[in-house]
């Protein structure tokens, strides 16, 4: 069943991705007179379609193959590669036919709806649901570093205080993808300022364990909320409203000592100093071979909500959206210039159904659904031939030289272009499954 959810959310999110996308192609091409013989969300491949119905002159269906969707555009060689229609004289409601700076709109006419629904997402979201964040003034006992921290050199109790010398206001700065992908931190540690630097494959290892084992803010052992159960804290009599302050007679202040502590004694038993109303209790208690008890003790962190009105937390969205874009943009760059692997950077249907998870939050689905569009339009205007980045450049460059480039070497650019895209396609679907396979 939880398959099924994540499958079936990303499914819909795709889908009005795709959908909106191709709308941005069609009705650029309407509005400059173009004929669109097919509007399909999915790949009808072969043939074969789910669903399909005509409409003043328009094919509209779903195809099988839900790799992505497509408009076929009178007189364009594109993905399906049709060439007969090309052999007659040019039509007037053709594509080829059109001024290239007409044929140009039409191509970027999907980039910038999937920008314009990115931007509107994010403003949404942050109209309704306002800025949460940690105040990083606040996280007065610093923070824990995972594996990932550690080798960068972070210790436990440091305080962020700048990233590339600019003042942390919110804990999140520091979990950014800017960020992650290098940035200078300076770090007060013992009273003394120190930087620590991350480098640019950082992201690497972060791709491996989990943004957790990076950093996490520091914070006390708060009261028990929950027994697990069936657990060892139940049978060794842990209830909801006991405090931890020992084990095996060592203080524990912090959940990060309480952690360690339960990682040294795995399969073995300990004993626990509680406070229950006040009062000194010790019981025995056996810790799983993962290293638990079986006690639920939720964080306790100094959250601040900004609220915005609709016409302010327009700007605060924007800017949003164009953050993401501009780290996938970043995050690209890092792997043409070698400096992070592909299999640690892209990631495919698979991981981003994970990401969906497998309960339905309205507000997580929205900010996914933003990224993706965003990450869409960014992915769009490479220039590889048979994306409408590619398109856009051999137009750019018939602009220049004032003629179109020969039939021929778009059939040809367009068949490499394809071969690439699913050459991609193969190495991020077969990433997914050999991540699953490896964990």
């Amino acid at each position: 069943m939880d398959g099924l959810v994540m499958a079936g959310q990303l499914l819909l999110g795709l889908s009005i991705l795709i959908v909106l996308h191709e709308l941005g192609h069609f009705w650029a091409a309407r509005a400059f007179g173009i004929k669109v013989e097919k509007f399909y969300l999915f790949f009808d491949a072969w043939g074969v379609k789910l669903f399909s119905f005509n409409y003043k002159g328009c094919e509209y269906g779903i195809g099988w193959l839900p790799l992505g969707g497509y408009v076929k555009i009178a007189g364009m060689i594109d993905e399906s590669m049709d060439t007969a229609q090309l052999a007659g004289p040019p039509q007037p409601w053709e594509f080829r036919s059109k001024p290239a700076w007409q044929r140009l709109i039409v191509m970027l006419g999907g980039v910038t709806v999937n920008l314009i629904l990115g931007v509107l997402i994010f403003w949404m979201l942050t109209y309704k649901n306002g800025e949460s964040y940690i105040a990083n003034d606040k996280l007065v006992y610093g923070i824990v570093p995972g594996k990932v921290g550690n080798e960068i050199g972070l210790k436990t109790g440091d305080k962020i205080v700048a990233i590339n010398g600019k003042k942390v206001e919110r804990f999140n700065e520091i979990l950014s993808s800017k960020v992650l992908l290098g940035s200078e931190l300076s770090v007060e540690r013992n009273g003394e300022l120190k930087n620590v630097t991350i480098p640019g494959d950082a992201i690497e290892l972060i791709s491996d364990y989990g943004i957790g084992e990076f950093i996490t803010p520091r914070r006390l052992l708060n009261k028990i909320d929950e027994v697990t159960p069936g657990s060892n804290a139940e049978k060794a009599g842990l209830k909801p409203g006991d405090s931890i302050v020992a084990v095996n007679n060592q203080p524990v202040k912090f959940h990060d000592e309480f952690q360690s502590l339960m990682r040294a004694n795995k399969n073995k038993a300990v004993n626990v100093t509680l406070l229950r109303n006040n009062r000194p209790l010790t019981v025995k208690s056996g810790v799983s071979a993962e290293g638990t008890l079986g006690v639920g003790i939720p964080p306790k962190f100094p959250i601040e909500t900004q609220r915005y009105s609709l016409i302010s937390s327009l700007p605060v969205g924007a800017s949003s959206a164009w953050d993401k874009f501009t780290d996938n943009a970043k995050g690209i760059g890092k792997v043409v210039t070698g400096q992070v692997k592909a299999n640690k950077a892209f990631t495919g249907p698979i991981g981003i159904a994970k990401m969906f998870g497998s309960t339905v939050d309205w507000t997580w689905f929205w900010t996914l659904v933003g990224l993706l569009s965003m990450a869409l339009a960014l992915m769009n205007l490479l220039p590889i031939p048979a994306l409408d980045g590619g398109h856009a450049v051999f137009l750019i460059i018939e602009m220049i030289k004032g003629k179109p480039l020969g039939d021929k070497f778009m059939e040809r650019a367009q068949i490499v272009g394809f071969v690439l895209l699913v050459a991609l396609m193969i190495f991020i679907i077969g990433n997914d499954i050999l991540k699953i396979i490896v964990k």
